[in-house]
């Protein structure tokens, strides 16, 4: 099991829109987001690497994402 974790610029009303998209990825077993973190966390949990796919979609919803580093 892979586990990324991304700070992002999602907010609350973005979830509805992103789970189509996120729920779709091959690979993935599950995601959530802790919004009460200053960084608006997204967590990854995926059987393969689809850290750029997962940037991808955030980025083409208008939204900022970047990977964070262990």
């Amino acid at each position: 099991m892979i586990i990324s974790v991304f700070k992002t610029s999602i907010k609350e009303k973005d979830i509805i829109d992103l789970s189509p998209a996120l729920n779709k990825l091959e690979g993935l077993s599950r995601w959530n987001t802790d919004l009460e973190d200053c960084d608006n966390i997204l967590r990854v949990e995926s059987h393969s690497d689809i850290v750029e796919e997962i940037i991808n979609i955030l980025s083409t919803q208008g939204l900022q994402c970047e990977e964070l580093e262990d």
